[in-house]
């Protein structure tokens, strides 16, 4: 299969390089101003696929036909760039995006004829143009029911990833939101590691009851979600120095993905007479944490 990586940070990055060097065609799609920096290869340093580098063409726009276009920017990034890759070029191509949220899925399906839905649990980033480091112990896709879902799974398998399937594209989304919702919103507005929230009695209330309430609005939603199970692997997950994208993001003053994570808890809240103050509260505090910075 031929696949066009759309975002080539730290996850299109590390699915471009991994694909690459188990012998697929892949093309990273860049902007004009990214690629005049780019080294023409991708290095990896990763816990799980290892450290390697291998050569992968580049171009500032969807130039020649593909079978999978993995969409992976920042959501604050989206709108701009969706240019690089025009409907009438993607044509027939599944496009699998792996973005944080829910409301991207929708979008893409206004924008493109095949969508499969996918979620992606790593914590990999873009240390600099055509350098990825992925330090978490795990690499996980997860792709909901659709085109070319055993194809494309079969080929991130050799790559090096662990793949499973969800039963239904809500769930999908909603389970991922329902850990990485609480986990980014707490530790920027504390600003500390995920342990250190975990660790501290009034964060760890906040954190909980975000993840209460996203699995509260997720059911409403209409997601299978266990909510017990799912209580249970999130008060066991010990976060440790880990640090989440969001957070990350806050640190070196780029945009956050505040109405992309926090957005669909609270207006899903609305929509189904949910109250989700814990979300609230932590969306406050980041935004004031943005104020102050901005002083």
């Amino acid at each position: 299969m031929l696949h066009a990586i759309l975002g080539a940070g730290g996850v299109g990055g590390l699915i471009g390089g991994a694909l690459a060097r188990d012998g697929r065609d892949v093309l990273l799609l860049l902007r004009q101003e990214t690629l005049a920096r780019h080294p023409g290869r991708l290095s990896v340093e990763s816990v799980v696929l290892g450290d390697f580098a291998v050569d992968v063409p580049t171009a500032s726009m969807l130039d020649r036909d593909v079978d999978v276009l993995w969409v992976t920017p920042k959501a604050t990034q989206l709108g701009g760039a969706l240019e690089l890759a025009p409907p009438e070029r993607v044509e027939g191509a599944v496009v699998v995006p792996l973005l944080n949220g829910i409301d991207h899925v929708a979008l893409l399906r206004d924008r493109y004829e095949r969508v499969l839905a996918a979620a992606i649990r790593v914590e990999s980033e873009r240390v600099e143009p055509g350098l990825v480091r992925q330090r978490s112990p795990f690499a996980h896709v997860t792709l909901a029911p659709g085109p070319r879902q055993a194809d494309i799974a079969e080929e991130l398998r050799a790559a090096g990833f662990e793949v499973a399937f969800a039963a239904d594209e809500p769930t999908l989304l909603w389970e991922k939101l329902a850990f990485l919702a609480p986990l980014a919103l707490a530790t920027t507005a504390h600003g500390g590691s995920v342990g250190a929230v975990q660790g501290d009695d009034e964060w760890n209330l906040r954190l909980v009851g975000c993840h209460e309430e996203t699995v509260a609005v997720a059911l409403a939603e209409g997601a299978s979600l266990d909510a017990q199970k799912l209580r249970r692997q999130f008060i066991g997950f010990s976060g440790g120095e880990m640090r989440t994208s969001m957070q990350k993001d806050f640190d070196a003053g780029r945009p956050l993905e505040l109405d992309a994570i926090g957005g669909p808890i609270v207006r899903g809240g609305r929509r189904h007479g949910i109250p989700t103050p814990a979300t609230g509260e932590l969306v406050r505090l980041v935004e004031a944490r943005l104020s102050s910075a901005a002083v």
